[in-house]
């Protein structure tokens, strides 16, 4: 089908930065991110699979999804993969369209390759544009916004775990201690189609967003994640760092990765 015309857009003034690492006890790192200004458009993906083929996972999705804004930039006419939802906007569809499309790509290379049967990837995106976040995610990679001082996370994980506080009540010790944490519910490649969660809201000037793998918030809780963005929320290269440092401090036991945009003008 035809995608309609692309609506003019206005990218909102922001600074970012991004880092990733592999942690203290990997020996490689499955994680991708990307940022593309131009696009006002910034990702973190976490693969799976191990032997490497979680990394092609992560990196499929990232690569699809920014070729695929680019070239719907570039071509107000391409052809979509999938029908647009015509209670969404322009680029509402567009970020479902390309992750949805990301999904399939990293499913027929599993399916095609012996070498990378099983794989997929968490995915978490935002598109800053006309004063508004755009944030579609798949799996517990997170969005987190701090605004006038105060954390909240955007995003909702894809996760058994939350999937069992939302039938039980869990003490922290509880959660903690829960079993199958690390297990996720829905995430790219798994089958061939996949549901895109996309939140969108209104910016405002020094709101400081970060996208990050669960290697962030499965060693740093929230509270310590809000003090070290508001210690370093005016170098935000600082503000990754130092993030990924207490991470691994903590443990770091699996690959962390954070992108840090914070907007100048709505």
């Amino acid at each position: 089908m035809r995608a309609f015309y692309a609506e003019a857009i206005r990218m909102t003034k922001v600074i970012h930065a991004g880092l990733t690492d592999v942690g203290m006890k990997r020996n490689h790192n499955e994680d991708n991110y990307e940022l593309v200004p131009d696009q006002g458009l910034f990702i973190v993906a976490d693969g799976m699979g191990g032997h490497a083929s979680g990394e092609v996972a992560s990196q499929i999705a990232v690569e699809t999804v920014c070729k695929f804004f680019r070239d719907a930039s570039e071509d107000g006419d391409i052809t979509w993969p999938y029908k647009e939802d015509k209670n969404r906007t322009y680029t509402e569809n567009l970020f479902v369209n390309s992750v949805r499309y990301a999904n399939l790509r990293v499913f027929e290379k599993a399916s095609e390759d012996a070498r990378y049967k099983g794989m997929g990837t968490t995915f978490v995106g935002m598109a800053i544009r006309d004063g508004r976040h755009y944030v579609a995610h798949v799996g517990d990679s997170r969005c987190y916004r701090v605004r006038d001082g105060q954390l909240a996370q955007v995003t909702e994980d894809h996760s058994l775990l939350n999937d069992y506080k939302k039938m039980a009540r869990l003490t922290p010790e509880e959660e903690k201690n829960f079993p199958h944490k690390n297990i996720i519910v829905r995430a790219l490649g798994m089958k061939e189609s996949v549901l895109v969660d996309i939140g969108v809201e209104a910016v405002q000037p020094d709101d400081i967003f970060i996208l990050c793998s669960d290697g962030l918030n499965g060693e740093v809780e929230d509270r310590d994640i809000q003090s070290l963005i508001l210690e370093h929320k005016d170098d935000l290269d600082a503000m990754c760092r130092a993030l990924i440092r207490r991470a691994c401090d903590n443990g770091g036991k699996d690959n962390v990765t954070v992108v840090a945009v914070k907007v100048l003008e709505a």
